[in-house]
């Protein structure tokens, strides 16, 4: 059965599918979340989102009900110099990934980037083991631009993380 993937701005009551999704094993180990991160945390997250952060979730209909599989956001920086940049983040379901649905979400989140907000740069961490990630990232013209290492802990262990950046000129 082939399901239907929506994008949509994200809502204040997808707090709790949002933290199923930061909490699932799959997902939360390689966006710096924890098993015992709170609802309250997303709801507070998405309430209190302010003009410069874009959040858009991927959903699918399940008997009736819209269940979200992934999420991505754009957060423009507040510094009046670095107002033409902004970070992404992004996630997906562990039974959704390599199924197109980070494809739609990144192409949300450069369409908003680049054809609303006419943003110059875009850039984001990812772990460097990541290599799913890695992947779809470089498909939207993301390059590697530098290694932090020991950024992250997952597993007991300090992760590095690569920086990369997608630079647009007009």
């Amino acid at each position: 059965m082939i399901m239907e993937i929506y994008i949509r701005p994200i809502c204040v009551s997808d707090g709790k599918g949002v933290n199923e999704l930061r909490r699932m094993p799959g997902v939360f180990e390689n966006i710096l979340g924890i098993p015992s991160e709170r609802i309250k945390r997303n709801e507070d997250y998405i309430v209190n989102m302010g003009n410069n952060t874009h959040q858009f979730v991927a959903v699918v209909k399940e008997s009736g009900e819209e269940k979200i599989i992934g999420s991505a956001g754009l957060d423009i920086f507040p510094n009046s110099r670095q107002r033409h940049s902004a970070s992404i983040g992004i996630m997906v379901h562990k039974d959704f990934q390599n199924s197109g649905v980070g494809t739609k979400l990144m192409e949300a989140i450069i369409d908003i980037a680049d054809n609303w907000l006419m943003l110059i740069r875009v850039e984001l961490t990812v772990f460097a083991d990541n290599e799913k990630a890695i992947h779809l990232y470089k498909k939207f013209n993301f390059q590697i631009e530098g290694t932090k290492k020991k950024a992250g802990i997952r597993n007991g262990e300090y992760v590095d993380e690569l920086m990369m950046g997608r630079i647009r000129s007009y």
